[in-house]
């Protein structure tokens, strides 16, 4: 397995990703349709626009179209069946009676596997076992010619997998490093010749990074950026989205974009951002130095935001380990369901990603969660004011597993201050609004794609039965028992069946451990 640090440079062929080490997923045929006519009997519907959940509603869908939303009834009331809509010859019935049925999820910053997670397969099938139709990679990791090969064979469905939006690391490919204004735009031009969706950045000199993004945004692509400590001093998040980048990753750059007693980040005289514990330790401390919330400074710079239509894609559950890194690394779901590589890439390493655990204890958690309130503060008013922020998970590092982790994302929005409502929208029609696709996704509506999650629970009172394992419940009869995980995810119109892909991923994972005899260990146990 190789192993990486991520590192921000702007020749982005430097990046010392496993590139070529992903087995493409394989072409089968699995999921049913898409049909000439299928109808969704029964369902609790969340919308994703925010509206509340009405039901007993048919959906009905043709090929991949949605054509007709029928309520049919009402809670509780037996439904008289010349009220439904007739199934035509050759058309299909899905009876989810009491089930709800949400637009299909959008996780808007989804790596596809690396050496880490050897097989597109087990990453498109965890992401599709949680409902996830739809993803954008941000950088491309395993080369722009193997992305774009994935993406069209998902957008035939001649493979299992979420639709993909490309977004190629910024300098990828170059021969040498980008230094010029000149060579940003003309990188940028050869980028999207080459049918990228768009760019994702990392952060270059100012000139770079202004001539890029406004190129790029000129050509009609979107953008992401990780705004990397090293160039966020002299290139912050207010920087960018006034050079036309679409959405902000994390939150590097916006703590420095709120200073207000400080130009630079607090960093120790004997830091050094090559070492894993000093960049993620002091990072926890970021926070702590911007304006406080609702001050002169902090609104100001919300205001700002907000006016340029920016985007936020917090992902708060990549750095969750920071602030309890035993609930992370003691997940339930990674016995079954994390791959022998993808675990050993946890493991704390000087060379490893998001390894940090070189010394990490009870004053960086600390620290951590008070980062996550000043952050999640931000992040929920910014929504309150009409500010659009998305889901992403950034699986593949810091104990975070595809899918599951894109559930807890949706979680940590709740605690956040989100209602359950919002953090929907925010899942799908949001994310379709960033990627340019909320004419196709994003919301449950006459004339849309028809891509949905469907659960038989309600993932409103709780969203934890939108995990692959379910949530714990306990019966009248004082059993203890799971319910929920999603029951059908639909891309297409094709209807997959989400617990059989999942029980696809933990045959992988099993495979692989008899083969060579792994056995899931804690850090540091022999």
């Amino acid at each position: 397995m190789k192993r990486f640090l991520l590192i921000p440079l702007v020749c982005f062929s430097l990046f010392a990703f496993a590139q070529g080490n992903v087995q493409k997923a394989p072409e089968v045929k699995e999921g049913d349709g898409p049909y000439p006519q299928l109808i969704i009997r029964g369902v609790m519907l969340i919308d994703g626009t925010g509206a509340p959940p009405m039901g007993p509603v048919d959906i009905v869908v043709k090929q991949n179209k949605i054509v007709n939303i029928q309520a049919v009834g009402f809670p509780g009331v037996a439904i008289n069946p010349d009220r439904r809509p007739k199934l035509e010859a050759g058309g299909k019935e899905l009876d989810c009676t009491g089930m709800y049925l949400m637009p299909g999820f959008i996780d808007c910053h989804a790596h596809i596997g690396g050496g880490q997670a050897p097989f597109a397969e087990y990453v498109f099938k965890l992401w599709m076992g949680h409902g996830v139709t739809t993803v954008r990679d941000p950088s491309t990791g395993n080369g722009l010619d193997w992305v774009l090969d994935q993406r069209a064979k998902s957008a035939k469905n001649s493979i299992t997998a979420p639709r993909i939006k490309a977004y190629t690391g910024f300098g990828q490919g170059a021969k040498e490093p980008i230094a010029t204004a000149d060579q940003a735009r003309l990188w940028v031009q050869e980028n999207a010749k080459k049918g990228a969706d768009g760019i994702k950045f990392f952060g270059a000199s100012p000139e770079v990074m202004d001539a890029a993004l406004r190129e790029n945004k000129k050509l009609g692509l979107r953008s992401a950026c990780h705004h990397a400590q090293v160039d966020v001093a002299r290139w912050n998040v207010l920087n960018s989205a006034r050079a036309g980048l679409s959405s902000m990753e994390h939150w590097y750059g916006l703590p420095e974009a709120l200073f207000n007693s400080q130009t630079i980040q607090n960093f120790p005289a004997d830091y050094n951002y090559q070492n894993e514990q000093d960049r993620f330790g002091v990072a926890g401390k970021l926070w702590k130095q911007a304006a406080p919330p609702y001050s002169e400074h902090w609104n100001k710079v919300m205001n700002e935001l907000l006016s340029l239509d920016f985007t936020l894609d917090p992902t708060f559950n990549i750095y969750e380990a920071s602030r309890d890194l035993q609930r992370a690394r003691r997940a339930e779901w990674h016995e079954e369901y994390t791959l022998p590589s993808l675990w050993k890439f946890y493991q704390p390493s000087k060379i490893s990603h998001g390894s940090y655990w070189h010394d990490w204890g009870t004053e960086q958690e600390v620290a951590w969660k008070e980062n996550y309130r000043l952050w999640m503060t931000f992040v929920n008013e910014y929504k309150n004011r009409g500010g659009r922020v998305t889901t992403g998970s950034d699986s593949g590092f810091i104990f975070q597993l595809y899918g599951f982790a894109y559930i807890r994302e949706l979680e940590l929005l709740r605690e956040a201050g989100f209602h359950p409502l919002e953090i929907i929208r925010s899942a799908t029609l949001y994310g379709a609004q960033l990627l340019g696709m909320e004419k196709e996704l994003g919301s449950v509506e006459v004339g849309k794609l028809a891509d949905f999650v469907i659960v038989d629970e309600n993932p409103l009172k709780n969203l934890k039965v939108l995990y692959g394992t379910g949530a714990i419940k306990l019966t009248e009869n004082n059993e203890v028992v799971r319910v929920g995980g999603v029951k059908y995810t639909v891309k297409d119109g094709i209807v997959y069946d989400a617990k059989k892909l999942l029980q696809d991923v933990k045959k992988m994972v099993a495979d692989e451990k008899a083969k060579t005899g792994f056995v899931l260990k804690q850090p540091g146990v022999n």
